[in-house]
């Protein structure tokens, strides 16, 4: 009797039992409704993401468009090599339109650069690296599965430029923040930190692996100083992370209060696990497997990842629910499972089950919902509560249920 009460249960839910693993029927569902919505829905008419969707207004609002564009394009592209539906092919190549449509040409000083704005509080007067870097593994994936090479003759022009105008090897990282008017990059002050009169390197730079540019730059035009740009980059990473796995020292990481990103942290495991591709250097394992442990420590028995979570134990805020956090930690738990790090196939299988779980109904009233993975952020602006289902849910689930489908199913 209780088993078909949660069977009962499960159905209304529109997933699997917890504790079960996911049919192969399900997690095709999922993907294909999850691509669905990110062709029709999460695309605008121009190929770009809407972004964010405001629940209590019932409107999009646009956020940091060049990396949120490029991560819709990768995933409906895994999501085509599974499916092998040409809709999602057709609308990565009109995203990908859109996003080497940014490229700078008749600037003085930026010709090359694409014009990655940040947008939201910080407006469209700056390009900021990692709103470049973070779209970049869509639009050099969409050259390696339509051979077309002109989109990754865009973003290795912008890397070009990022590594010749923001990259500082003596301190390992690379400068946040170029004004889009003047080109100069923001090499003193950056407006991450308006309130902070005197900021140090840590303020005006990271690291800024996220996204590997370097690395698929190489791949792309085989020059080696975006090969040796990708490895002194890891060897900063490993040198700067923390014990907890995170690089506490670098927004959006907040160190003052213990807190960590759901998602940056992920960005630089992953070219971790690239850089370890690239050389075989096991330091780069270890410390991406150090970051994943601590994902594995805050995800939840049901598979949930909050928004806000603190590397000293306290309980996450429960706030805001990050279906992206979810599905990024699982893909590099599958990758490090693979590599051998048998303890996180629990942790990829708990994903597994929250985002086949975890979308919004087809039947849904409102159709700017309508297969979403559920991804929510609450923040306050002016008085009013800002709630937003994010476009990044769908994104980085369609990603994971695609590569998760291939680790157990075939293709």
């Amino acid at each position: 009797m209780k088993r078909a009460i949660v069977s009962c249960l499960c159905l209304l839910l529109g997933g699997s039992a917890f504790g079960q693993e996911p049919t192969k029927e399900e997690v095709l569902k999922a993907l294909n409704e999850c691509s669905v919505y990110a062709a029709d829905v999460l695309l605008d008419k121009e190929g770009k993401s809407r972004c964010d969707y405001n629940l209590t207004l019932g409107r999009w609002f646009p956020y940091e468009e060049p990396w949120h564009t490029g991560q819709v394009i990768l995933g409906l592209l895994e999501s085509y090599k599974v499916t092998g539906n040409q809709k999602y092919l057709d609308a990565a190549k009109r995203a990908g339109d859109w996003w080497i449509g940014l490229e700078i040409k008749d600037h003085p000083v930026l010709k090359g650069m694409v014009a990655a704005t940040h947008g939201d509080v910080m407006g469209n007067d700056e390009i900021v690296f990692a709103t470049t870097s973070d779209g970049t593994p869509g639009i050099f994936e969409l050259t390696r599965v339509t051979g077309d090479g002109k989109y990754a003759r865009v973003a290795t022009s912008a890397a070009k430029w990022l590594l010749e105008n923001t990259y500082n090897p003596e301190e390992g990282v690379c400068y946040d923040v170029i004004d889009l008017k003047t080109g100069k990059v923001l090499k003193e002050h950056s407006p991450f930190h308006k309130e902070k009169k005197n900021q140090s390197i840590e303020d005006v730079s990271r690291p800024n692996t996220e996204g590997s540019p370097f690395k698929d730059a190489y791949e792309f035009s085989e020059d080696r100083r975006f090969r040796d740009a990708h490895i002194l980059l890891c060897n900063s990473l490993v040198e700067k992370q923390s014990p907890d796995g995170v690089w506490m020292d670098y927004v959006p990481n907040t160190k003052a209060e213990n807190s960590f990103h759901p998602r940056f942290n992920l960005w630089y495991a992953e070219s971790l696990l690239e850089g370890y591709d690239l050389t075989g250097d096991k330091r780069y394992l270890e410390a991406a497997a150090r970051t994943v442990r601590l994902y594995a420590r805050v995800q939840k028995k049901d598979g949930t990842i909050f928004y806000v979570n603190y590397v000293d134990g306290k309980p996450s805020d429960k706030g805001s629910v990050c279906g992206s956090a979810t599905a990024f930690a699982g893909l590099l738990w599958m990758r490090l499972a693979g590599y051998g790090y048998e303890e996180f196939v629990p942790h990829y299988e708990r994903s597994a089950r929250w985002l086949v779980t975890n979308r919004y109904a087809q039947d849904h009233p409102d159709p700017n919902l309508r297969g979403a993975v559920v991804n929510t952020r609450m923040r306050t602006k002016k008085g009013r509560i800002w709630l937003t289902q994010r476009d990044v849910g769908t994104s980085f689930g369609m990603r994971f249920l695609a590569r998760y489908y291939q680790l157990k199913f075939g293709k």
